[in-house]
C-alpha cells in the first residue's frame, strides 16, 4: 500500500481556496498511486481556534462532495482536516472518504487546555482499513500522549497517522516522541504538519515517515507545500514538492 501524507499551507478562513488547494496534491499523489492521502489538522480552513465555529460544518456537507467523486473515480481515501459541529460544540474533525462508501469523521478525543474555550472533544477512535491496512488517525496533541497510541494499537492499528499544526517546539517533542512509538508497538508513525501563521504561531512542516524501526525515511522541508508517499511494503519514501 501507499500512504502519502500532504504538507499544505492554508489561507486562513479561505475553504474555497484551500480546497482548490488540497486538490492539486491530491492529483500528485494520484499520480504516484497512493492508495490514500491525508492532510494537516484543520487543514480546510486552516488551524484558526477563534473561527471554527463560524466556519464548521458536518462531513456530509455539499462542498465535500468533489472530494467524494475524485474518492470513487480513483479509489482513493482521502482525510480533510476540518472543524465540524455537533449539538455540544465544536469539534477538531478529519473528515474520512472512502470510495463509494458513507463519509465518516474522527474527532480530537485530547484537547490542549488552549482549545478548551473553542472545542469540545471526541470520543471514540476509529480505525481505518485501507488496502487491508489498519490505520489509526491522530490529531496534534492527543499524538504526544502515549495512551493514545497504546490504545489504538490494542484495537489492531498497523499505522499511526499523526494530522498536525505544529511550532519549532512542538516538531522538536514530535521528532523524539513518534520514533519511540514506532518502535515500542512496531508500526510505522506518519506525521502531516502544516507551514505558514496559524492562530498565534508559525507551522514549520518537517513532515515526516519513520519505520517501525524509529528510522526516519523521510521529511519535507519547514517552507514548502508538498507530499511524502510511503510504501508500506518496500519502507521507500517519494517525495513531491508542489
Amino acid at each position: 500500500m501507499k500512504i502519502a501524507i500532504a504538507q499544505t499551507r492554508p489561507i486562513k478562513g479561505d475553504i474555497l481556496a484551500n480546497i482548490e488547494r488540497h486538490k492539486k496534491l491530491i492529483e500528485r499523489a494520484i499520480a504516484h498511486k497512493a492508495n490514500a492521502i491525508f492532510f494537516p489538522e484543520l487543514s480546510i480552513t486552516g488551524y484558526e481556534p477563534k473561527l471554527a465555529k463560524a466556519l464548521a460544518s458536518g462531513q456530509d456537507d455539499s462542498v465535500f462532495d468533489q472530494f467524494q467523486e475524485i474518492s470513487d473515480s480513483y479509489l482513493i481515501t482521502i482525510g480533510l482536516g476540518m472543524p465540524t459541529l455537533t449539538l455540544w460544540g465544536v469539534q477538531i474533525s478529519m473528515i474520512l472518504l472512502q470510495p463509494n462508501v458513507p463519509r465518516q469523521k474522527y474527532s480530537k478525543q485530547q484537547l490542549h487546555a488552549d482549545e478548551l474555550p473553542y472545542f469540545v472533544n471526541g470520543n471514540q477512535q476509529l480505525i481505518l482499513t485501507i488496502d487491508n491496512k489498519k490505520v489509526a488517525p491522530a490529531i496534534c496533541y492527543e499524538s504526544l500522549q502515549i495512551d493514545h497510541s497504546e490504545n489504538a494499537r490494542q484495537l489492531g492499528a498497523e499505522i499511526y497517522l499523526a494530522s498536525v499544526a505544529k511550532s519549532q517546539n512542538g516538531i522538536d517533542k514530535a521528532i523524539k516522541h513518534y520514533p519511540f512509538i514506532a518502535r515500542q508497538f512496531s508500526m510505522p508513525v506518519l506525521m502531516a504538519n502544516c507551514v505558514g501563521y496559524c492562530d498565534n504561531f508559525e507551522s514549520v512542516g518537517q513532515s515526516s515517515v519513520w519505520s517501525i524501526q524509529g528510522v526516519l525515511l523521510g521529511q519535507l522541508d519547514h517552507t514548502s507545500e508538498g507530499i511524502l508517499i510511503f510504501d508500506t511494503q518496500t519502507d521507500e519514501v517519494i517525495a513531491q514538492i508542489l
